[in-house]
C-alpha cells in the first residue's frame, strides 16, 4: 500500500529553492494557484526543465519547473497573442463576415484593422469591442487545443474565409495541426496561449483610425499597460509598406513561399531593391537642395536595422549629387574604460550616452562644421583608451557631415549644434510581411535573425550568444533609441520582404545547436518554428552586393 502511494506522488523543484510533493498526473496550473499572489502579474505558463510548457500541461514525473509570468518576454507574447484570439472572436461577432487583420507593433501595441462591408471602423465600434472582449474574459472561457486533420483545419479556414490561412497550410509538411478553440470560434495561432481568457483581465483597445490598438502588459513596463504615446511618422512607415506590399501581392508569407517555388522572385528582389535606391536617393536630393542650411547628417536606428550599409549608401548618392561627404566615428570618442558608465548590475554600460566624451565631441563637432582642421580621436579597444594618431578632418561649406550611431538622434549628443542646422534620419526594419491574417511577424524577430547571422559570420558567435545578449540590446533600445524616433526628418525601411527565406539557410543550424539542456532553448525553439513557415531562397545571385541584407549575409560590395 506504501509503495503504490509512493508510485502515485512525484517531487517538483520550483523556482530552485522549494521542493513540493505532488500527486502524479496534476497540472501545472493547479500548482500555479499556490504562487499566483507572490507575482507581480498572473502566471500564464512555466518552463520545465528548459521546455516551455502551457498550464493545462499534466505532471508525471520528478521534475523541475520556473514560473512564467505576464511581466516576462515570453509571458507578454503569450499574454498578447491569447488577447489577440479574444479580440478576432469579439469583432467576429459584432460583424458578421469581417475579416480582422493583425497588422504591426504600434506605439508599444497591436494596430490590427476589422474589414466589413467596406465599410470603415468608427470610435463607437471601438467600444462596442472592448465591451464585447471584457464580458468574453469575464465569462472564463477556455482556451482548449485541439490536435486535427489539415485537411479539417482548411475547410474551417475557407468557411471562415480566411484564404491567407489556408493557403499556407499547403506548404505544411506535418499531416496535422493543434487549433485552439475560444467558445464557438476555432482559430490557429503560432505559439501558446493562456489556459481561460479570465486570465486576461488587464488590456485596453484604442481607436485609431483606420483601425484599433490593443494595449496589453508589457514587459518592459513591469507588467503594466503602458501610457499610450501616439507615433504618426512610423505609422506612416507602415502604411507606405503595407501599400507596397499590396501592390506587390507579397503580403503573407503564403505569396513568397509561392514566388520562391515557381521560381518567380526575382523580378521582385528587383523592385524591393529599387524601392530602397529611390528612397536613399530622394534622401540624397533632399540633402543636397537644403546643403546651405543643414550640412550634419544623423543616422539613428535599433540593432541590425542596417544603419552602416544605409550610410555608405547615402554617400554614394550625395556623391552622385556633387558632394564630397565625410563621416566621423562616434566609437572614437568613447571615454577611457575606466570612466564608462556602469549599470545596474555593476558591468560597463558602453551603450549609455555617458559612455561618450560629449564635452569633447561637441567642441571638436562645432570646430569641423565651422571649417576648422581638427585632430580626431582613435579608441583603442585593446587598452581602452582614447589615443590621437595625427588623423585630422578638415570639410568645407559644400561637404555634408554624416554621423551614426544609436545616439544620434539624441539632442544631448549634438547639443552645440542648433536643432535647425541638422537632418535627421531613422533607420529600422518594419516587417510588412505576416504569417497569415492574425499571425503576424514581430520586427524584432527579424533584427534578431539578422544580427545571428550577422554575429556567426564576421564576428565568430554562436546563436547562444547572441540570445543571451538579445534582452539587454532591447533594454538599450527602449531608453535610448526608440524615445527619439519621432524627432527623425525622414525615416527609412530597411525590410526586405523575401529576407528571411534568405536568413533562414543561415540561422537555422546556428539555432540547432542550442539543446534543450540549455536555459535559451525556448527561445531557440520558438524561432525554428517560425522559420518552419518559410520556404528557403537558395539562389542569392539577385541580391545586390549593395543590398543592406548583404551587410548580414555577407559578398556585399561594403
Amino acid at each position: 500500500m506504501v509503495s503504490n502511494e509512493r508510485n502515485n506522488v512525484i517531487e517538483v523543484m520550483i523556482n530552485k529553492n522549494e521542493k513540493k510533493k505532488y500527486p502524479k498526473g496534476i497540472t501545472l496550473e493547479e500548482i500555479s494557484r499556490e504562487y499566483q499572489s507572490e507575482n507581480c502579474s498572473p502566471i500564464i505558463a512555466a518552463v520545465l526543465g528548459n521546455e516551455l510548457k502551457e498550464l493545462s500541461h499534466t505532471l508525471d514525473e520528478d521534475c523541475e519547473i520556473k514560473w512564467v509570468d505576464a511581466c516576462s518576454s515570453i509571458g507578454s507574447r503569450i499574454y498578447k497573442r491569447s488577447l489577440t484570439f479574444v479580440l478576432v472572436r469579439a469583432c467576429m461577432e459584432l460583424f458578421s463576415g469581417c475579416q480582422v487583420n493583425v497588422e504591426h507593433s504600434m506605439s508599444k501595441g497591436l494596430y490590427c484593422e476589422v474589414h466589413y462591408n467596406k465599410k470603415s471602423l468608427e470610435e463607437s465600434d471601438a467600444q462596442r469591442i472592448y465591451d464585447r472582449m471584457k464580458e468574453i474574459i469575464e465569462e472564463d472561457v477556455p482556451l482548449k487545443k485541439n490536435r486535427i486533420p489539415v485537411e479539417e483545419a482548411i475547410d474551417i479556414f475557407r468557411d471562415y474565409g480566411q484564404m491567407n490561412k489556408v493557403k499556407l497550410l499547403k506548404y505544411r509538411e506535418k499531416p496535422y495541426i493543434k487549433l485552439y478553440q475560444c467558445g464557438w470560434l476555432k482559430n490557429y495561432f503560432y505559439g501558446y496561449m493562456v489556459p481561460s481568457t479570465g486570465y486576461l483581465k488587464a488590456f485596453d483597445l484604442k481607436f485609431y483610425a483606420p483601425g484599433l490598438i490593443l494595449q496589453y502588459p508589457r514587459s518592459e513596463d513591469g507588467g503594466e499597460i503602458p501610457e499610450f504615446v501616439d507615433n504618426p511618422k512610423i505609422f506612416k512607415v507602415f502604411r507606405e509598406s503595407e501599400k507596397w506590399a499590396e501592390i506587390l501581392q507579397i503580403d503573407y508569407v503564403a505569396s513568397l513561399n509561392d514566388l520562391i517555388v515557381a521560381q518567380k522572385e526575382d523580378e521582385y528582389i528587383r523592385i524591393a531593391e529599387a524601392l530602397h535606391e529611390k528612397k536613399i536617393g530622394q534622401m540624397a536630393d533632399y540633402i543636397a537642395e537644403d546643403l546651405n542650411h543643414r550640412r550634419l547628417i544623423l543616422i539613428a536606428g535599433p540593432s541590425s536595422s542596417g544603419k552602416t550599409s544605409l550610410a555608405r549608401r547615402l554617400m554614394i548618392q550625395l556623391r552622385v549629387n556633387g558632394l564630397k561627404p565625410k563621416s566621423v566615428s562616434l566609437d572614437d570618442y568613447f571615454v577611457d574604460r575606466e570612466k564608462s558608465p556602469l549599470d545596474e548590475n555593476g558591468e560597463y554600460n558602453f551603450e549609455a550616452i555617458e559612455a561618450i566624451d560629449l564635452k569633447l565631441f561637441n567642441n571638436d563637432l562645432k570646430k569641423m562644421l565651422d571649417g576648422e582642421s581638427v585632430e580626431i580621436p582613435t579608441f583603442n579597444f585593446k587598452t581602452g583608451k582614447r589615443e590621437y594618431r595625427g588623423d585630422t578632418v578638415q570639410i568645407d561649406e559644400n561637404q555634408p557631415l554624416i554621423l551614426e550611431g544609436i545616439h544620434a538622434l539624441n539632442e544631448r549628443l549634438t547639443e552645440s549644434i542648433h536643432r535647425d542646422k541638422k537632418f535627421k534620419i531613422y533607420i529600422s526594419c518594419l516587417t510588412q510581411l505576416n504569417i497569415d491574417e492574425h499571425n503576424r511577424i514581430p520586427t524584432t524577430d527579424t533584427r534578431l535573425l539578422r544580427r545571428m547571422v550577422r554575429d556567426h559570420q564576421f564576428r565568430g558567435n554562436d546563436a547562444l550568444k547572441t540570445i543571451s545578449m538579445w534582452p539587454s540590446v532591447r533594454r538599450g533600445e527602449e531608453q535610448y533609441i526608440f524615445p527619439f524616433q519621432e524627432d527623425a526628418d525622414v525615416m527609412f525601411n530597411s525590410a526586405l520582404f523575401y529576407e528571411l527565406s534568405v536568413l533562414k539557410k543561415y540561422a537555422e543550424p546556428l539555432l540547432r545547436q542550442i539543446d534543450n539542456r540549455n536555459q535559451h532553448f525556448p527561445e531557440a525553439k520558438r524561432l525554428l518554428k517560425f522559420l518552419n513557415y518559410f520556404v528557403v531562397l537558395e539562389n542569392e545571385d539577385d541580391i545586390p552586393k549593395t543590398s543592406i541584407l548583404r551587410e548580414f549575409i555577407g559578398n556585399g560590395a561594403f
